[in-house]
């Protein structure tokens, strides 16, 4: 059938691949935008800088201590955590109860900052990351060669979203969390300290960014503006999902990463707008977003 549209199954199902590469990294920093903001109401702008902390840490992990790829994935999230739960106490703690617009220019700050500091000293040139041995190679499914690493990026990536999803919607944790944002009077008079719970939201949303770091550091290599590129189409991708629907910015971050790739072969000229074509019609017919709820 596609061969009838001129267009080779090959090219065709490496760009649905590509958009689910794409879409794997849109969902989970689209997934760590939506708990910081689900649950704290901060509008987190520092995001994207963020992310591109995670894939240097591993970069500075290898080139000056020998760790590789797999240590890199347990010490960046924590470390990059780490950093988010000091700035939430330092400056975000400061601006609750105030308007979402605070939020969003604090971080939008701390955004330029942190990318204007390692531009300074890496410049915008990438700095290569290699492949770690183990996922290196592909397999032949006939219609497409699938590189493995790839195929790996994209079962992490479900796997911790489904994880993230399930532990705040279906756990005792997760409904701790929820009531913390809804009455925080309350939840602390059973014992629990909100302060602290909020403060480990943050970095384990955080943490999510810098997981998704490390990830895309073989493919797209380190750079500093890599968390800049991609930051405006994940904050799409909230919207239409849904600020602060979990569930939203999993399948919508991963469906629009598809749809992204299938633009490409058959309408190339739209495959850089149409994340913001769809997020137009998406507010026209639900200002909420496909898995919001309306105020």
């Amino acid at each position: 059938m596609f061969e009838l549209l001129g267009i080779p199954p090959q090219a065709l199902f490496g760009q649905v691949m590509l958009g689910l590469i794409n879409g794997a990294f849109y969902a989970m920093l689209s997934l760590g935008l939506a708990v910081i903001f689900g649950l704290l109401n901060i509008i987190n702008f520092a995001h994207g800088a963020l992310y591109m902390m995670g894939a240097f840490v591993a970069w500075f992990l290898l080139q000056y201590l020998g760790l590789g790829y797999w240590w890199a994935l347990v010490i960046s999230p924590l470390a990059v955590g780490l950093l988010g739960a000091a700035l939430e106490r330092l400056l975000l703690k400061r601006i609750y109860g105030l308007d979402h617009l605070y939020g969003l220019l604090l971080t939008f700050g701390l955004a330029l900052i942190i990318q204007g500091l390692f531009q300074n000293e890496f410049g915008s040139s990438g700095q290569p990351y290699a492949v770690p041995p183990a996922l290196q190679g592909g397999h032949n499914l006939g219609f497409m060669f699938l590189p493995t690493y790839r195929a790996w990026v994209v079962g992490v990536s479900l796997t911790v979203c489904l994880v993230t999803w399930f532990v705040i919607e279906r756990t005792k944790l997760g409904s701790y969390l929820r009531a913390a944002t809804e009455n925080p009077a309350l939840v602390q008079a059973f014992g629990i300290n909100v302060p602290r719970l909020i403060t480990i939201t943050y970095g384990f949303g955080v943490g999510l960014a810098a997981l998704a770091g490390i990830l895309a550091a073989p493919i797209y290599q380190v750079n500093p503006l890599m968390g800049a590129d991609l930051i405006i189409v994940v904050f799409a991708v909230v919207v239409i999902g849904g600020m602060g629907s979990i569930l939203g910015s999993i399948l919508t971050g991963f469906g629009l990463g598809v749809m992204e790739g299938l633009t490409k072969v058959f309408y190339p000229e739209a495959s850089n707008t149409v994340v913001f074509i769809i997020m137009v019609i998406v507010l026209l017919i639900r200002p909420a977003g496909l898995f919001g709820r309306a105020s």
